[in-house]
């Protein structure tokens, strides 16, 4: 048996267990619309391409004690306004669109990457914007808020990065998946500015793998779930997804098999995470994963393809700074439902042209990218 057989039959193994699967009552949905000033233009769409408009939403059943919803915006990537005031509007939008939901949202999660380079006036900005929204508000980091002062202004400003609190029959938890990247600046003799630099691209070259959640907050989420009925549902938050989608982009935490270790009892845990901007859905055990739009740009799928449960969302405009980006919306139901909904800006993204799909590759089993990158 050749070695890539091996590690094939591995990942099998550890991903295809029998019997490990999502509560079967949670199912995946496709809605038509869900922006209401996108109807007319989407069956416009549709007709083209002959492809009916659709976006991914989910539903959910989970045993809510009442309904609720909550809202999630992430990664709005703010600069000054005296350098981009383009970032600054989008977010003003989908602050404003929030804080107009009716019935209004019980609370709001703020996903990480507030600011650009983690400069004190990018993160006093968002604060300022976001005080549009009159509900309450949760934050966790993302790595663009971090790495110029190691957390210093996001801490003042927010509080701990990592957190949890019960509502209305759901624990939800806020990961912090982005303080604890490996030093890769002390030796090189690296600036705030440099380093922070280095942490703003895409490819982690040099930054290498930082996103992971540590030994540490394994122990503190192992003991914040163990009084908690592990058929009751859990709603965790983090800006990086908990599986590996693409570890040379940092669409992952390189310490995925822990987290799914201590989440493996429970039958109801969904996983909502930013950085990826992009459509995306997965499924690794009994936890669901389930990535959000920004609101400053769309990333491009990773080269290896997409997950197999995910409906890729149609290549966006780049001449249109509001396509392919937006917030969500997460409804709990009185029929113990819960539905995601992205909230998009540009009516053609809820079309999917045949070739667009084409050209998306769906997930095969094969041998885990980082084994061969880093020593994890």
């Amino acid at each position: 048996m050749s070695e890539l057989e091996r590690d094939r039959r591995e990942m099998a193994a550890v991903l295809q267990q029998p019997g490990v699967h999502p509560d079967p009552s949670l199912r995946i949905t496709r809605r038509t619309f869900v922006h209401k000033s996108c109807l007319v233009g989407a069956a416009t769409v549709a007709e083209t391409f002959a492809w009916w408009p659709l976006l991914n939403t989910l539903d959910v059943a989970y045993a809510a004690e009442a309904p609720f919803k909550f809202a999630w915006i992430s990664d709005t990537h703010l600069y000054p306004k005296s350098l981009n005031t383009r970032f600054v509007e989008k977010t003003v939008r989908a602050a404003k669109e929030v804080q107009a939901m009716s019935p209004p949202a019980d609370f709001l999660i703020f996903g990480g990457d507030l600011a650009q380079l983690g400069k004190v006036e990018e993160l006093e900005l968002g604060v300022e914007i976001l005080k549009e929204i009159n509900i309450r508000k949760v934050f966790i980091p993302g790595e663009h808020d971090w790495y110029l002062d190691m957390g210093k202004k996001w801490g003042e400003l927010f509080g701990q990065p990592n957190w949890t609190f019960d509502h209305k029959g759901v624990r939800f938890v806020g990961l912090d998946t982005v303080s604890r990247g490996p030093d890769y600046w002390t030796a090189k003799k690296m600036s705030p500015e440099e380093r922070m630099g280095h942490m703003a691209t895409l490819d982690g070259t040099v930054a290498g793998a930082w996103a992971g959640v540590g030994r540490d907050q394994l122990d503190w989420l192992q003991k914040t779930l163990a009084t908690w009925d592990p058929n009751r549902p859990v709603v965790i938050f983090s800006h990086n997804p908990l599986y590996e989608y693409y570890p040379p982009w940092n669409f992952w935490v390189r310490d995925w098999r822990e987290v799914n270790e201590v989440l493996k009892p429970y039958t109801k845990v969904t996983n909502i995470h930013g950085h990826t901007h992009q459509v995306l859905y997965n499924e690794i055990g009994t936890m669901r994963s389930i990535g959000m739009l920004a609101t400053s740009w769309p990333w491009p799928y990773a080269p290896e393809g997409v997950p197999k449960l995910t409906k890729p969302m149609i290549r966006v405009d780049p001449g249109d700074h509001f396509d392919g980006v937006g917030w969500a919306k997460i409804d709990v139901g009185a029929q113990d439902k819960v539905e995601a909904e992205y909230v998009m800006w540009r009516k053609q993204v809820f079309a999917q042209s045949p070739d667009d799909y084409a050209k998306s590759i769906p997930e095969v089993l094969r041998p885990r990218i980082a084994d061969n990158i880093w020593p994890y």
